[in-house]
This record gives C-alpha cells, sequence and structure tokens, in this order.
C-alpha cells in the first residue's frame, strides 16, 4: 500500500517524466511563441481525464483495470480488452527507453553502443519493479525534492537571459495553431495517466485521493509550462521548433559571471530520475497486468522475460531517432487517445448501463 501523499508524488514524477525534455519541441513546433498557451490547455484537458479515472476507479475501488475489465465486459471480452491495455502499457515503456538511449547517444555518450545503455538502465528497472510499488512509492518521495529544488535551480538561473519580445506577436496565426498543438501533445503525458488505473486499489484511503490526483497532474504541467515558456523566452521559438531536447539546449545557456555556466546536467539529472519512475510504473502494470489475467500469484518471475521483450523490441523497433520522433510526433496521441480516452469512457458507460439494469 501507498499513501495519498506518495501519490501524489508520484504523478508528478510522471507527469514529468519525459515531457520535460522533449514536450517544448513538439508545443512550439506547431503553436509556434505560443506554444506555452497549447501547455496550459493540456494540463486542463489533463485534469478531465484524471476525473474520467477516478470515477472509474471509485467504481471498483479494489480491483486493476484488468479485473474490472473483466468485471464488466465477462471473462473473454475482457481479457481481450486488458490485453490491449497491456500492450499499450508495454508499447509506453518501449518509448521511454528508446528515448533514453537516443538522449543517450546524442548528446552525452555518442561513441557508446545503444544496447549498453539499454541493458543498464534496464536492469535498474527491473530491480525497482521486483522491489514493488510501495519501494518504488517511497525512493520517489525520497527524490522528489532533490528533483523540486534542480529545477528551481535552473529556473531561477534563466531569469538573466529572457527576452520577452520573443512571445510576441501572441496569437499571430489565430487560435487554431494553439488547438492544433494542445491536440498533438495530449498523448504526451496526460492520456498515459491511465496507467494509475492498475495503481489506485493500492493507495491507503484512496476516496481521499482526488486533490492528491488533481495537484499531482496541476503541479507537473506547471512545470512542463514553465520549461516551454523559458524555451521561447530564451532560445527563441524557431531554435525551440528544431531541436529534438529543447530544455536541455536550453540549460546549456545559463551562465552567470562566467563562472556559474553549462550545468545541463541538472536538467538531464531531472529528467533521468521522473522517467526512470515513469518507465517503472509502466513495466509495473505491465507485469501485474500479465500475472493478473494469467492469475498467476505473483508478477515478479515475469520481470526478466518482459525484460528481454523490452530489450529487443527497444533495438528493432525504431532504425533511428527521426523515425521514432516522427512516430511520437504524429502517432503517439491518436494511439493514446483510444487507450486513454474512448476504453475507459466505454469501461465506465458499460458500468454504469449494467449498474442501472441491475437495479
Amino acid at each position: 500500500m501507498i499513501g495519498v501523499k506518495q501519490l501524489f508524488i508520484y504523478i508528478i514524477m510522471f507527469t514529468i517524466g519525459s515531457s520535460i525534455l522533449v514536450a517544448p519541441s513538439g508545443l512550439v513546433r506547431d503553436g509556434k511563441q505560443d506554444g506555452w498557451m497549447a501547455s496550459i490547455l493540456d494540463m486542463g484537458i489533463g485534469l478531465l481525464f484524471v476525473w474520467l479515472y477516478y470515477t472509474l476507479s471509485q467504481r471498483f475501488p479494489k480491483l486493476t483495470l484488468v479485473e474490472f475489465s473483466e468485471e464488466i465486459f465477462g471473462k473473454w471480452i475482457g481479457k481481450v480488452v486488458s490485453l490491449s491495455f497491456l500492450l499499450y502499457f508495454f508499447i509506453l515503456a518501449f518509448s521511454l527507453l528508446r528515448e533514453i538511449g537516443d538522449f543517450m547517444t546524442t548528446q552525452i555518450l555518442p561513441k557508446t553502443p545503444i544496447e549498453f545503455i539499454f541493458m543498464t538502465f534496464l536492469g535498474i528497472v527491473i530491480m525497482g519493479t521486483r522491489l514493488g510499488l510501495e519501494t518504488q512509492a517511497r525512493a520517489a518521495e525520497i527524490f522528489f525534492p532533490w528533483i523540486f529544488l534542480l529545477f528551481l535551480i535552473m529556473v531561477v538561473s534563466m531569469l538573466p537571459e529572457i527576452h520577452v519580445e520573443n512571445m510576441q506577436p501572441m496569437l499571430e496565426g489565430g487560435i487554431k495553431p494553439v488547438i492544433w498543438a494542445t491536440y498533438r501533445n495530449l498523448g504526451l503525458p496526460y492520456l498515459e495517466q491511465v496507467v494509475f488505473l492498475m495503481v489506485f486499489p493500492y493507495v491507503h484511503r484512496i476516496e481521499k485521493a482526488r486533490k492528491a490526483l488533481w495537484g499531482g497532474t496541476l503541479f507537473g504541467g506547471m512545470m512542463i509550462t514553465i520549461v516551454t515558456l523559458l524555451s521561447i523566452l530564451v532560445i527563441t521559438p524557431d531554435l525551440t521548433a528544431i531541436q529534438i531536447y529543447p530544455s536541455y539546449v536550453l540549460a546549456k545557456k545559463i551562465s552567470i559571471g562566467h563562472f556559474f555556466e553549462r550545468i545541463e546536467a541538472v536538467m538531464a539529472g531531472i529528467w533521468f530520475l521522473t522517467l526512470f519512475f515513469k518507465l517503472t510504473l509502466c513495466f509495473y502494470a505491465t507485469a501485474l497486468g500479465v500475472a493478473q489475467t494469467l492469475k498467476l500469484r505473483d508478477y515478479r518471475f515475469l520481470t526478466f522475460p518482459l525484460g528481454m521483450l523490452l530489450l529487443v523490441l527497444s533495438i528493432v523497433g525504431s532504425p533511428n531517432i527521426i523515425y521514432f520522433q516522427r512516430f511520437i510526433a504524429e502517432i503517439w496521441t491518436p494511439y493514446s487517445m483510444t487507450y486513454g480516452l474512448f476504453l475507459p469512457l466505454l469501461l465506465l458507460g458499460v458500468a454504469m448501463f449494467r449498474k442501472k439494469c441491475s437495479n
């Protein structure tokens, strides 16, 4: 069991996850200098998604997504729905691991084989998964103050580099580019939060977790918005749009008195920690869900075979970084809407209909 406070912190970690490094590029590419507005709209819509997931979980407070899918649709259709969700979680885990490998081989360790990076990080993820949800949540609780401190240092250090004119002219192309940017970036990370339906039954006093769910999403979303806004104000919208990792480039701009400078490791540190918790949760949800679908007593022995499958998929699933970035930009949001919006709405609708018929 984990507490409401730990859930709040874990949602912040998950929301920041990979988004803090890559989301500004997509938001500004589609929304230009108004990308920060799209980030705020995404956050508002994300709160509605959280409300949907919380409402669905309240109907089955002691069951995970896999378990109440069978409760709603019956044994066989429920298993098909559950396995489709688990495939989504697994592909999400693949995309996160791939992002780690691409970032390390393009920015920090260009001569290191990407397979070695995959194996190293995946080994830590498997270890965290085997230790269980409570250990993960407690670790997140320990690391969160450091992550927030590093983020605060980065934001304060960027203040002398701000150029407000980079935001102008506001709404130059009207509201359409902002709405398009909002839609294209919903899948990263707000639709992905459906994975928490595998966690809610293990939250102590989940009935009091509504504020934690909304607060964690709001807090994490504000951090993404701040980084997006800083990217526009400091490195200009044009440069932000063409960078794969604009917030990493942003951190390179920090220079105070020619002494305190080039602290891009701060941004990399925030990203590595938050992405570890996001990847571990997705991998945990996959392993737990497979065990529950197959009616197994424990999920831990599944972590190694699933880890090997994830390693192979990370290597062969994307030929290069350009292919992967295009997949994220064009396909990820509509794909995520199937599992983050349409299927949860269907589950909730059928559950309400069956309860009404039984009464």
